[in-house]
């Protein structure tokens, strides 16, 4: 029996060559790209996941609380830490350490090599399951004067993981140079962690630099807690909320805990709560994975049931000769089977086509590798396919009356046509709001890169201070400006794109309400700075030589002035961590952070010789030349270490990141959904045509021309997307909207976008339609009216 329906299968599948390539490209199809979302969603899932104490390692946020809502940062005190370990008895272990994104220089003998370091207490090795090669968890970083590697410093710097410990490395960091002793590698870290870092030192020496900074009111530290198990995170959160506030007079800040595997995908924050983040993404590519399933799935059910008349003869027969309804069914579900299986390895290869694209549009390292996991999941998708796409056609086919079937009666019902022109309908509402998505991510991109920030980022570069110019940074912006091409030279401590420095106080002013507590941004830098970047003045001047000692002068933007309430602010004195401050400036209001948050209260200080980067901006015509010669320059300025800048532009790029990611996915999957629709919609056309040929045909010859016989057979299934557009819509509205009020400045949602959306789709299916019914109209009538 099963040879014999294995021959059926390959029969049918030669005797209906196009509606079987039909199916299998708009399944294969639907599989790949369900196939590689599934791996991206998997690659998210798993990030930050392999730590051994993932169920009880948690990180600090610390929740402000302004006149403006609720501000969450991932820093907190420095002493908060011990004193958790201390005084709450559900903290088993707690550690601070400092944020990966700082760039040091790490020296042997003659190489000098550029790496991103982090400073971590003691425990770091035991909380975090990043694995040491060479050390013990428990040591490496007890003495201030070790440092641990990674496995690639320890073979660029000496071409060996082995018998390295003990050697001696030189760092530096801002104006900070010390010599350290390998007292541990660590395997490299894996792609899945959101942390990666080149080496770790000890967190005393980074309290050393902060000297006086450490009190319960500056935020300098990321403090991770290892909690007892059992531990109820709800209640824990009650009982540590107001900790700080029991310390710290002047706090407006509460804490809470969240997970720390969980903060790569719940990143986001709103009045105080947890809201979301990456996972949104997640979701919605799940979504939009499974529905591209279900549209192919749909192709398959509406090509099956189309040409179920082709088969009715061979049903009947088989009922008559005493085949069951069961063994009807269980021979189309087994077609399916065989069509999905066939489906599902062209879609294997195609998936090992893309890949590398793929990964180069999202960003990741992803491979198609066949572990148990990823098998379990390809059978459940198979059998979901094979459930879904075959059950109705197996269950309309098997269930032909035999009588009926032999005489040339099969009536074809109208819950069978109501239903197959549903599905129509549910295909193109998913591409319609696809395509909707794909134009509001695409417009609201758009605005990040065109809004006016109300600063210039364009032709800005900028270095890290390390070497010489630590000492000699006057000379070396001095000489930076004589170079052709410089415009403008400065330094800076904080990035102006989104780094700046953080503090709620204590600051005081005349006329402020002793209960406020508002945190401030701030920035230090050196003269031109605002100029540099085109910073508009509101009120007042900029700091400048020529007016003497600016150094106890301030300047506010516009959003502090306003939270502050002062009018005419000119010459007012503010007192800022117990130093009294002239105001002699006030900045129009600048997006110094991303478009997701609101302008913040933000002020400037004069540290001309406190930066920690040097902003060089280039006259556009003359980037590449003015570049080679800064390299020169800093080359003879700093022996040996490497000129490596950044452009403003590309750090700004990154806020948008994710964003330009999906946008960009979105195109291709959008793409594909209306593709595999179109292929069910070419199919359907292409069995009406020839259900209907006889009609045509007639129709023909009693005088219809071929224009108004292709607007006959066109206009069924312009009904359909008309009527899929008018489902649509309103839900890619509500979608949109949704998505937008994550950006505290978006785009105004336009009616041209649901429209087109709605009339492209209308023109793809025309276009698609349109081709078979054109030929239909032009065959000769006499093929249409002669009989077998």
């Amino acid at each position: 029996m099963l040879r014999h329906n294995l021959k059926l299968f390959f029969r049918n599948i030669k005797r209906n060559k196009s509606t079987s390539l039909i199916n299998i490209i708009g399944l294969s199809t639907s599989l790949a790209c369900v196939l590689l979302i599934y791996l991206w969603v998997y690659d998210e899932l798993k990030v930050d996941k392999f730590h051994e104490n993932d169920d009880r390692l948690y990180q600090v946020l610390t929740n402000h609380h302004t006149d403006k809502g609720i501000a969450t940062w991932q820093e907190a005190p420095i002493p908060l830490a011990s004193a958790l370990v201390q005084e709450i008895p559900e903290v088993e272990d707690a550690m601070n350490a400092s944020w990966v994104e700082d760039i040091f220089t790490l020296s042997h003998q003659n190489d000098h090599s550029n790496a991103t370091g982090r400073f971590a207490d003691k425990n770091y090795f035991k909380m975090f399951s990043y694995e040491l090669l060479h050390g013990d968890s428990a040591q490496v970083l007890a003495d201030k004067n070790a440092i641990v590697i990674s496995e690639s410093m320890a073979l660029r710097l000496f071409d060996t993981t082995k018998n390295i410990l003990g050697k001696t490395l030189k760092w530096q960091y801002e104006d900070h140079k010390m010599q350290a002793y390998i007292s541990g590698v660590f395997k490299d870290i894996p792609s899945y962690s959101s942390d990666r870092f080149d080496f770790v030192l000890p967190f005393g020496i980074y309290e050393d630099m902060l000297r006086d900074e450490i009190h319960w009111g500056n935020h300098h530290a990321k403090v991770f807690l290892l909690l007892r198990a059992g531990t109820d995170i709800t209640k824990f959160n009650e009982k540590i909320g107001n900790f700080i506030k029991t310390k710290w007079e002047y706090s407006i800040t509460t804490l809470m805990v969240q997970q720390y595997s969980s903060k790569y995908l719940y990143g986001r924050y709103e009045n105080g709560k947890i809201t979301g983040g990456r996972i949104d993404y997640v979701r919605l590519f799940s979504i939009i994975a499974f529905f591209i399933l279900i549209i192919g799935c749909i192709n398959f059910m509406n090509l099956s049931t189309a040409r179920a008349f082709r088969r009715t003869k061979e049903v009947g027969v088989r009922k008559v000769i005493g085949a069951r309804r069961m063994t009807l069914i269980s021979q189309f579900f087994g077609e399916c089977i065989l069509l999905t299986f066939f489906s599902l390895l062209f879609a294997l290869f195609l998936v090992v086509l893309l890949l590398p694209q793929f990964n180069e549009i999202s960003g990741k390292q992803i491979a198609l590798v066949f572990d148990v996991d990823h098998l379990k999941w390809l059978i459940a998708v198979l059998l979901l396919t094979v459930l879904v796409a075959g059950s109705y056609p197996a269950f309309y086919l098997s269930g032909f009356d035999p009588g009926n079937v032999l005489k040339g009666r099969v009536n074809r019902s109208s819950i069978e046509t109501s239903l197959r022109k549903g599905m129509v309908v549910f295909q193109f509402t998913l591409s319609i709001m696809l395509i909707v998505a794909v134009l509001v991510v695409y417009q609201q991109i758009q605005l990040t890169q065109n809004k006016n920030l109300g600063y210039d980022r364009k032709d800005i570069i900028y270095f890290t201070i390390k070497g010489e110019l630590s000492d000699h940074l006057e000379a070396f912006l001095a000489e930076a400006k004589k170079i052709p091409g410089v415009k403008y030279a400065s330094g800076m401590w904080g990035n102006i794109v989104d780094d700046t420095g953080v503090s709620q106080g204590p600051f005081n002013w005349e006329g402020k309400d002793p209960n406020a507590l508002i945190p401030f941004s701030n920035l230090g830098i050196g003269y031109d700075i605002i100029e540099l970047f085109g910073i508009e003045m509101k009120q007042g001047r900029t700091f400048s030589k020529n007016f003497g000692n600016d150094k106890e002068k301030i300047i506010f933007n516009e959003a502090a002035i306003e939270i502050m309430g002062l009018e005419d602010p000119i010459g007012k004195t503010v007192s800022i961590w117990g130093t009294d401050m002239e105001i002699i400036g006030v900045t129009e209001n600048f997006h110094f952070r991303s478009l997701h948050e609101n302008v913040k209260p933000l002020f400037f200080r004069l540290l001309p010789n406190d930066a920690d980067k040097i902003i060089i901006k280039v006259k556009p015509e003359m980037m590449a030349e003015t570049i080679d010669k800064l390299e020169d320059f800093y080359k003879t300025f700093n022996p040996g270490l490497s000129f490596d800048f950044k452009f403003l532009d590309t750090d700004y790029q990154a806020l948008y990141s994710a964003e330009q990611r999906v946008a960009a996915l979105s195109q291709y999957f959008a793409g594909l959904a209306i593709l595999i629709s179109c292929l069910g919609l070419f199919g359907l056309a292409m069995f009406t045509a020839e259900r209907r040929r006889k009609e045509i045909s007639i129709r023909k010859v009693l005088g219809q021309n071929a224009a108004q016989v292709t607007v006959m057979l066109s206009g069924e299934f312009a009904k359909l997307v008309l009527v899929a557009i008018l489902i649509a819509l309103p839900m890619a509205y509500i979608l949109a909207q949704n998505w937008l009020s994550g950006f505290a400045y978006r785009i105004t949602l336009q009616l041209w976008y649901f429209l087109g959306a709605g009339l492209l789709a209308l023109c793809i299916a025309m276009l698609t339609v349109g081709s078979q019914a054109i030929g239909a109209a032009n065959r000769n009538p006499v093929e249409g009216l002669r009989e077998e």
